[in-house]
């Protein structure tokens, strides 16, 4: 049997206690320490998984040398000085989206990552989540045929947060599916966005980005705090069919459908006039694949201790993590621009080959 690695969760609010829950129950993994700031805090966690050692010395953890690897769920700001430290003593690390609150710090911690020779994951739990691995298996298979757009809609009522707005706080979890399954991932070239302070708040409460993808296709995606409905679903066009993800339907997560415009029967050589009488549509079968109910946060620590111990980045690496940052931080130049398309530059390559 493969030895288990020793893991410190540092943060017991929000995401924390899902974490320690996870690595507390993992085959791959010991939970070595919970580590808060408020000890009680800590210790509520550890009592309701079970039992764990708890600490409120984030440098009593890094200097265990037990300790092979740290998971942080603390707020965005705090990221970059943790990590860093983190690597400083040598320990992988794992970040909770997203991955800092700023693109220049999330470089640093990819740089410093490579440079070690560690692994730095980002937490994008969407992406390990059964629906969204069967979105990519069927978008690498081809049975959507050329991407020609993807529309996300992800909106609730609160939790408005006290130091992000809604574009920080909710459009990582799309970008970061996007940039997982589709073969180009975020590549484009500019973001547009399109932000509202109905609330007076300080901070947009209802946000819509827009962003061309390579070969002609377009994202869009719109968030929103004050929705008294919630809705979290994505739909993905492509020249063959259309997939549409519910994620809050569990009996159907994904829908196929083999209807929409007939591409080909549209001709490049063809006049607009004549194209426009052409244009044919196709009403085909509409499927639905079988997926597994199982909790993603497994697959996440799975995943994160693979990668440790294959020597290579994991599938949502640090550079995952700066290619979402890359469009937040230009969607928040375009905001400061009153919507105007502001460039940006994805030429980040992952931290280390695999092994």
């Amino acid at each position: 049997m493969t030895e288990k690695l020793n893991i410190a969760v540092v943060g017991a609010g929000y995401w924390g206690p899902n974490l320690a829950r996870n690595f507390r129950t993992s085959a791959d993994w010991n939970l070595a320490t919970i580590c808060d700031l408020d000890i009680d805090r800590a210790q509520h966690v550890a009592d309701q998984i079970g039992g764990a050692p708890v600490t409120s010395s984030l440098d009593e953890v890094l200097a265990d040398p037990a300790v092979d690897a740290i998971a942080i769920a603390t707020p965005a700001r705090t990221h970059h000085p943790i990590v860093l430290a983190a690597l400083e003593a040598g320990k992988h690390v794992m970040v909770e989206k997203p991955l800092a609150d700023q693109r220049h710090r999330g470089e640093d911690m990819v740089a410093l990552a490579a440079e070690r020779g560690l692994v730095l994951m980002a937490d994008h739990t969407y992406c390990y989540t059964p629906a969204v691995l069967k979105i990519r298996e069927l978008v690498a298979a081809g049975e959507l045929g050329d991407i020609l757009f993807v529309d996300s809609v992800r909106i609730n009522l609160g939790l408005i947060q006290p130091d992000v707005d809604v574009f920080w706080d909710l459009a990582p979890h799309d970008l970061s599916i996007i940039d997982f399954v589709l073969p180009g991932g975020l590549d484009t070239a500019s973001v547009s966005a399109h932000g509202a302070d109905p609330l007076r708040t300080g901070k947009a409460c209802v946000g819509y980005l827009a962003m061309p993808l390579v070969g002609g296709a377009m994202a869009h995606i719109h968030v929103n705090w004050l929705s008294p409905t919630k809705i979290r679903q994505m739909v993905i066009g492509g020249t063959k069919r259309t997939l549409v993800w519910d994620d809050l339907n569990p009996q159907q997560r994904i829908s196929v459908y083999d209807r929409g415009v007939d591409i080909a029967s549209v001709t490049k050589s063809a006049s607009a006039v004549a194209r426009d009488a052409n244009i044919s549509y196709r009403l085909g079968d509409t499927w639905s694949p079988a997926l597994p109910e199982r909790e993603a946060l497994g697959n996440v620590a799975a995943e994160f201790a693979a990668a440790i111990r294959e020597d290579r980045p994991a599938r949502t690496d640090g550079a995952a993590g700066l290619r979402v940052l890359s469009v937040l931080d230009a969607a928040q130049r375009s905001l400061a621009a009153g919507g105007a398309p502001a460039p940006l530059t994805l030429d980040i390559q992952p931290a280390r080959s695999a092994a």
